[in-house]
């Protein structure tokens, strides 16, 4: 090390040693949690943890396959590619937010933050200009956006094992709510930002081609994998396990970095506690008479206020253990609500370490304010689109 990294790396060790300290904290947590709901009652939680699995290993496999398609440069080159085709910064932070919103509609909320937020960072160095914009975007628009279908947000496959709904149902209930959330999150986004999304040209010089490697088809094949199966986390995460094994293996990937892009104790801690939470709904009946006694508007504040305190998973476990009144406004409250602080959804840890990843600095504060303007006025709009389709 020499003199000048000397300062740097004193003021970065001890953020390093508290986040890991936290992460370690959150997994002894979750750990205990779970044991402690085994011990109480066992049937309920085990049908809470088989009911809420399947996000963390999709999202496990999701994270080790954008580490592979980053070291290939694929996100580099997208992002090159999409700051040359707009003319100026809003037409980029649209293109951005219209990209993130189809991407979170088809593929799921996780996918959108771990694939896209590095496509935008890399669009907006390119330009020299609005990075923290589509880095705002990025997340509060993922959020937004994952009211469409029920793969968009594992809350929504969560909520609705209740219902047994096809997806061309559920489009139906939730296709307008879906626009008018993505619509005032952009538009308040633009408003806010609109300084930083001035034209600029184009100031990087264009990064190498990308060849196909294993990166490249990996994300090719997990599309294909979340489009196709109903439940594609085993396969994702296989698909994930196996390129992350190939390139260990020839020496260009280690293991410090593929543990540290995981966060095997965030996501361990997150399950525990959905799990008990999960649990809890099912052994006592006390949140679901609260929700039985709320209206829509009522049942979706509530979900969004439990998002901040346990995050979305885990108020989607609580909330949902039974049959809930009203599902598709507390959708709006679970999907929509996690825009409100970095505790509301998993999608937050994974924007901040992806972006972290790439050199940036995600604007977490600047996000909290344009997330507490956001989502009074995108859940009320989602809200009334519910009541014109009846589906308050």
């Amino acid at each position: 090390m020499t003199r000048a990294e000397e300062p740097d790396e004193l003021i970065r060790s001890p953020v390093r040693v508290s986040v890991r300290s936290a992460s370690w904290g959150l997994a002894a947590l979750g750990g205990g949690a779970a044991v402690v709901a085994l011990l109480a009652d066992r049937s309920a939680a085990t049908s809470a943890a088989s009911q809420v699995w399947s996000p963390f290993v999709l999202v496990a496999g999701l994270l080790l396959v954008g580490l592979a398609a980053d070291q290939d440069g694929l996100f580099a080159s997208i992002g090159y590619r999409l700051a040359v085709l707009a003319p100026n910064g809003i037409v980029l932070f649209a293109g951005a937010a219209v990209t993130t919103a189809v991407v979170t509609a088809v593929l799921n909320l996780d996918t959108s933050v771990v694939f896209l937020t590095p496509v935008l960072v890399y669009a907006a160095r390119s330009r020299g200009e609005g990075e923290e914009a589509l880095l705002i975007g990025c997340l509060l628009l993922s959020n937004a956006a994952s009211l469409l279908l029920p793969g968009s947000n594992l809350t929504n496959l969560i909520v609705l094992g209740h219902l047994h709904l096809s997806g061309g149902q559920f489009f139906g209930h939730m296709v307008l709510p879906w626009i008018a959330s993505v619509l005032i999150t952009g538009g308040v986004i633009v408003v806010v930002e609109r300084r930083s999304l001035k034209a600029a040209p184009v100031t990087e010089d264009e990064p190498r081609r990308v060849t196909p490697g294993l990166g490249v088809w990996a994300v090719a094949a997990v599309t294909v994998l979340v489009l196709v199966l109903r439940a594609p986390a085993v396969p994702v995460a296989v698909v994930g396990v196996l390129v992350s094994a190939v390139r260990m293996g020839s020496r260009r990937e280690e293991l410090s970095r593929v543990r540290q892009v995981l966060g095997v104790p965030v996501l361990f801690g997150l399950f525990g506690i959905a799990m008990a939470l999960g649990t809890v709904g099912r052994a006592w009946s006390g949140p679901a008479d609260l929700m039985s006694h709320l209206d829509a508007v009522g049942t979706a504040a509530v979900a969004a206020a439990a998002t901040v305190v346990v995050n979305n998973l885990p108020a989607a476990a609580l909330l949902a253990a039974r049959v809930p009144p009203h599902p598709y406004a507390l959708l709006v409250g679970l999907n929509v609500g996690p825009n409100l602080f970095v505790t509301g959804s998993l999608a937050w840890i994974l924007w901040a370490r992806t972006a972290r990843a790439t050199g940036s600095t995600p604007p977490i504060a600047r996000t909290v304010l344009l997330g507490l303007v956001t989502v009074p006025l995108s859940m009320a709009a989602a809200l009334a689109m519910l009541a014109v389709t009846g589906s308050l």
